[in-house]
């Protein structure tokens, strides 16, 4: 299977970035792309709550998550929404921030919501309060398809090894992890602990990313990392796409993960233990 990541600066305009989207997607399924991959957020990258409000949707009424199910049936390929905004209904006015894989007859086939919220003090001048506006999901979800079954992440649950695991044990052998990473702990961490997922699942790693400065009509300057990532079962680094938007492609083969899980069998091997403290 032919993959391709794509790398992108959504703003806060949702029409604008499906329009984007829209055309990367059409020109990666031309170059041979059976499985195509958007980032976190897709729809729409705002430090505004007001402006959030706004202009997300619930998921019946989302415009882009339509017009990417369309797109995926009429070019018959299976597409990862690395993930949208989208309004709840909960009480507290939080939203989801939900990942959808898309068959190529434009069904949902799974949906995963961020289950770890990004809430850090970066540095003096970068903080995030991630679950101020997201609910957290409760749910992991492994679903199959014709080229591997597939287990879902969002960008910082990157740092919860456990969770890979437990997709990895359910069958996954690739795992998404699209991101929209801060660019001061994208620099130190993002690369090492892609590549320590694939290392310890024997799995397949995609992770599609948001780059650059985004484009904004209100709230403050939102920066994230870029470096679109494909990682190999045994770890390699198969893709890095820098920091410019564009379109990244890498095969997907499932013999890789059947042999980096018979040399090192790390998935059968746990063991109950006790902590002394």
């Amino acid at each position: 299977m032919k993959a391709a990541l794509l790398q992108i600066t959504s703003s806060d305009d949702p029409a604008a970035n499906l329009a984007m989207v829209q055309g990367m997607v059409a020109e990666a399924a031309a170059n041979g792309a059976g499985f195509v991959l958007t980032p976190e957020v897709t729809n729409c990258v705002s430090s505004s709550r007001a402006r959030q409000t706004e202009v997300l949707q619930m998921q019946d009424d989302d415009q882009t998550l339509a017009g990417l199910r369309a797109q995926a049936a009429d070019l018959g390929i299976w597409l990862l929404i690395g993930s949208l905004g989208l309004k709840t209904g909960d009480a507290d006015g939080r939203f989801a921030n939900r990942s959808f894989l898309i068959n190529p007859e434009g069904e949902i086939a799974a949906w995963y919501d961020k289950i770890h919220m990004f809430d850090v003090d970066v540095d003096a001048t970068e903080t995030y309060r991630e679950s101020d506006g997201y609910r957290p999901g409760d749910r992991a979800v492994v679903t199959d398809t014709p080229f591997g079954k597939i287990g879902m992440t969002i960008c910082y649950d990157v740092r919860f090894p456990y969770l890979h695991r437990t997709l990895a044990q359910a069958g996954a052998t690739i795992l998404t992890g699209p991101a929209a990473f801060s660019p001061v702990t994208g620099a130190a961490h993002w690369e090492p602990l892609l590549r320590a997922r694939a290392i310890e699942t024997g799995c397949y790693v995609l992770a599609p990313a948001q780059t650059g400065t985004h484009p904004r009509s209100t709230g403050k300057e939102r920066r994230t990392h870029g470096h679109a990532l494909a990682i190999a079962p045994w770890g390699e680094v198969l893709l890095d796409m820098g920091t410019e938007p564009g379109i990244g492609y890498v095969e997907l083969e499932p013999e890789a993960v059947t042999s980096a899980r018979a040399r090192v069998p790390a998935l059968r091997h746990d063991r109950d233990y006790s902590l002394i403290q």
